[in-house]
């Protein structure tokens, strides 16, 4: 449970922005997904876009990772595993910044 309150309809906005990109960007540059998802945690998370980088760049890329190895022939257990390592990078770089006392951007 939640002790703060956030917007729910520029949330759900948010979110199917991110969506939307992630399904419409293949074979482009990942700047869009990055701000869209970094766009989307700040709503939720009541924190400046900003601090969400990290978060969003890991997250990213790994997502990244999985699209193109999909196309070209599928996902081995070894990007699997990259794509782990990526994906807690980014939750633990949102941690950071959404924990009380541990965010780096104030």
């Amino acid at each position: 449970m939640s002790s703060r309150s956030f917007d729910v309809e520029s949330s759900a906005r948010l979110e199917l922005e991110w969506w939307i990109v992630h399904r419409e960007r293949i074979g482009r540059a990942g700047e869009r997904l990055e701000r869209a998802l970094a766009e989307a945690a700040a709503e939720f998370y009541g924190v400046p876009v900003d601090r969400m980088r990290d978060y969003a760049r890991e997250r990213t890329i790994a997502m990244d990772i999985r699209d193109t190895k999909a196309a070209s022939g599928g996902v081995t257990e070894e990007d699997w595993q990259a794509i782990g390592r990526r994906l807690l990078s980014s939750w633990s770089a949102l941690a950071a910044e959404v924990r009380p006392g541990e965010a780096s951007g104030g």
